[in-house]
């Protein structure tokens, strides 16, 4: 089961292709990834899996309380599914009215989220137990460009 957020799914891609498809294949074959799977005390650990010309797959341990901080993608698009635990993903933009608004969706293992450009998130840990998820960017991880936390109760502003 996978949620699309509005405008996120891009057309140009086929689906086959498309980054939650790959997020669901990968995190299907367990074999792929469970003896790569690392954990860091200080801060969510991060293990490229693969990398080709239409994309990257990224896998990512979360301890309780690890999050990243509010960012978007620089530009570019992808999904991530939930492999073992629990991840919330807090997502910030702006309204019909131009008032911000946040969404907030709790997620369990085999859920997957979408988001594209101009898409700002959050991903955090707030179970007691370790989580795991896998991540596709497509067509390669374009860096993060984080926000102010207070885009929640005010404009959007990059940091």
């Amino acid at each position: 089961m996978f949620a699309v957020p509005p405008n996120t799914v891009p057309t140009e891609r086929p689906a086959l292709l498309h980054p939650s498809r790959i997020a669901l294949r990968v995190a299907a074959d367990r074999s792929r990834w469970a003896h790569r799977l690392r954990y860091d005390p200080a801060d969510r650990w991060v293990g490229l899996l693969e990398k080709t010309d239409e994309h990257e797959v990224w896998l990512m341990s979360w301890l309780p309380g690890q999050h990243t901080e509010l960012h978007d993608h620089n530009g570019g698009q992808g999904a991530f599914t939930v492999v073992q635990g629990s991840l919330v993903e807090r997502v910030a933009r702006v309204g019909a009215d131009g008032r911000p608004v946040e969404l907030v969706h709790a997620l369990t293992t085999g859920q997957t989220r979408v988001f594209g450009p101009s898409y700002v998130h959050e991903v955090r840990n707030s179970s007691p137990d370790p989580a795991v998820s896998i991540h596709v960017f497509g067509p390669r991880r374009q860096g993060m460009t984080e926000y102010r936390q207070d885009l929640f109760v005010g404009p959007v502003v990059k940091s």
